[in-house]
């Protein structure tokens, strides 16, 4: 699979919840690449926390240090990195982005409910329905979401390993079709 993809880095995209921190390691370990979660890089660079940043500057702040990092992040090769749910908002990123392949986690609403429920660090979740914000937040984001090389459906019942090994079968077929 190395071979195949030549050193492009894999950006993975969507909402909040899906799983990109915890797949994008797994991928990360099984192609040999190295992994960085944008959200980190931003938390470790302004020296606080998302929650911080969104509090003290605003979401448009956090998204300007989020187009920031994923400029710098993609001049690298053999990367996989998990980004941030909203980074597809800013169309600048998105010729950031193309400079490897971009896999969109898709999961549903309920499951991203399910696993965000307890999550206090969440700032765009800090609203009175979290769900119906999740379920807008989606609404918004998909057009954007569905213009990635790659969409991997994610259900309940799938370990973060069955999702890694989906995206490993479906990486050849993109492949081939861009050469």
């Amino acid at each position: 699979m190395s071979s195949l993809l030549q050193g492009v880095s894999l950006y993975l995209i969507g909402m909040m919840g899906a799983g990109k921190s915890t797949v994008g390691q797994l991928l990360a370990k099984q192609l040999g690449y190295g992994f960085i979660d944008t959200d980190n890089v931003i938390a470790q660079s302004a020296k606080k926390s998302i929650n911080q940043i969104f509090a003290e500057e605003g979401e448009a702040a956090f998204r300007q240090l989020e187009s920031d990092v994923l400029g710098q992040v993609c001049a690298y090769t053999k990367l996989t990195v998990a980004t941030g749910g909203g980074i597809v908002l800013k169309r600048e990123n998105w010729s950031y982005l193309h400079h490897g392949l971009i896999v969109w986690l898709d999961a549903p609403v309920e499951l991203l409910y399910t696993r965000l429920a307890e999550d206090s660090t969440r700032p765009l979740l800090q609203d009175p329905d979290p769900q119906g914000k999740l379920r807008s937040l989606l609404e918004q984001r998909t057009p954007l979401y569905s213009q990635a090389d790659l969409r991997i459906t994610i259900t309940e019942e799938e370990t973060p390993e069955q999702i890694v090994d989906k995206i490993m079968a479906a990486i050849p077929s993109v492949l081939r079709n861009s050469q």
